[in-house]
């Protein structure tokens, strides 16, 4: 059975107030062509499908678009869990009705474990495990159970399927939590403080396959085959380094695995600039690549007058700027001497700093007037 393995869509982000749907609507356009020229059998998104519980209207449009395409044109089952991103009961919606249709939502943490039993076009049978996500107070509460942490939650639930698995069967967990050793990313919501958040990977060892989500960076843990896919596209520029893709999974009727890493290819790229202004503007001018998202680190060392207009002109998606130039030990020290300078004075450094010329006689009475006012209250 050849299984694609994927997560973290977050349909609806927005980074920066910029909306990424239109970056996310063509890299599943990708996915469903991969879906189609790889023959997939079965497409699981381990959790965190949009990016909050009550998604816009326009992210729920385009997942409407993906199920259809994956389900009835191309008559591909698609299993999804919910994660700590997801409003798991809205996510449910209709999710009995939809499962004669192959789509298999697992949205609010089962009572009893779900068991999903497919079969490929040779008629190898895999038997998938969903876990949606669910922090220990929800286990606690639903199961009656004393658990205190992720990892206790997690081995309870674990404990629960082992007890209805078919061991004839190869076997797929589906899981959305933090593994123990895990390189997170700044996009992901943390699931809890001080390290209680955090599952041991061992507990997955028994399955054939574990499709992990939550954390955005391609990885594994433990052995090869306890998995994240990581997102398909770029959320922080923590990621810009990157190389997001999909897991492509191949299941034997004795359970064994091969796997490949299918690359995805976004629309725009995410990366950091660094530099003086006019070598960063003249790059940009040549720069094939120049619709990115982009920070900017600056490191002149003068302020500059509408500087995100400047580099805007060559870079058009500057999502941040940065002025390490600017903060410095003589920064600080001259920030603190300004304390102890007339307005004046101060106001003839800034006007040097941004016009590069000094104020003149004329310039100079007008603006000792206005500060004479200002201080007198007349302004």
């Amino acid at each position: 059975m050849r299984i694609l393995h994927t997560s973290d869509w977050h349909l609806g982000r927005q980074f920066y107030n910029q909306s990424l749907l239109d970056d996310q609507r063509l890299v599943l356009h990708q996915l469903i062509g991969q879906i189609e020229a790889l023959k997939v059998d079965v497409v699981i998104v381990a959790g965190d499908i949009y990016d909050r519980s009550v998604p816009p209207a326009a992210a729920v449009d385009l997942l409407s678009w993906v199920v259809d395409e994956i389900c009835h044109r191309l008559g591909v089952p698609l299993i999804a869990i919910s994660g700590n991103h997801d409003g798991p009961e809205r996510l449910a919606f209709a999710a009995k009705q939809l499962a004669a249709g192959g789509l298999h939502i697992v949205g609010p943490l089962w009572q009893e474990p779900v068991r999903i039993l497919l079969s490929d076009r040779a008629g190898t049978q895999v038997a998938f495990y969903p876990i949606p996500y669910a922090d220990p107070l929800t286990v606690r509460y639903q199961h009656g159970v004393d658990v205190t942490c992720h990892d206790e939650a997690m081995a309870y639930l674990l404990e629960k399927i082992k007890q209805v698995r078919d061991d004839s069967v190869p076997a797929v967990a589906i899981a959305h939590c933090f593994l123990a050793g895990g390189e997170a990313s700044e996009s992901e919501r943390p699931l809890a403080i001080g390290g209680v958040e955090c599952v041991a990977p061992e507990r997955f060892a028994a399955f054939s396959y574990t499709a992990l989500g939550h954390l955005h960076g391609q990885q594994y843990r433990h052995k090869e085959t306890i998995r994240y896919s990581g997102t398909p596209l770029k959320y922080s520029f923590s990621e810009e380094r990157h190389r997001k893709s999909f897991t492509l999974v191949d299941i034997d009727s004795q359970g064994q695995v091969e796997i490949q890493m299918i690359p995805l290819f976004p629309q725009r790229d995410m990366r950091t600039i660094e530099g003086e202004l006019n070598a960063i503007l003249a790059a940009g001018k040549e720069d094939p690549a120049a619709a990115d998202y982009v920070q900017i680190r600056l490191n002149d060392r003068h302020a500059i007058l509408d500087v995100m207009n400047k580099l805007r002109a060559v870079y058009p998606n500057v999502l941040h700027l940065e002025r390490p130039g600017l903060i410095s030990q003589n920064s600080v020290v001259a920030a603190r001497d300004n304390l102890h300078r007339g307005a004046l004075q101060m106001f003839e450094d800034f006007f040097q700093q941004v016009t590069d010329q000094p104020l003149n006689a004329e310039q100079r009475a007008v603006v000792a007037d206005e500060l004479k006012k200002l201080q007198e209250g007349e302004g």
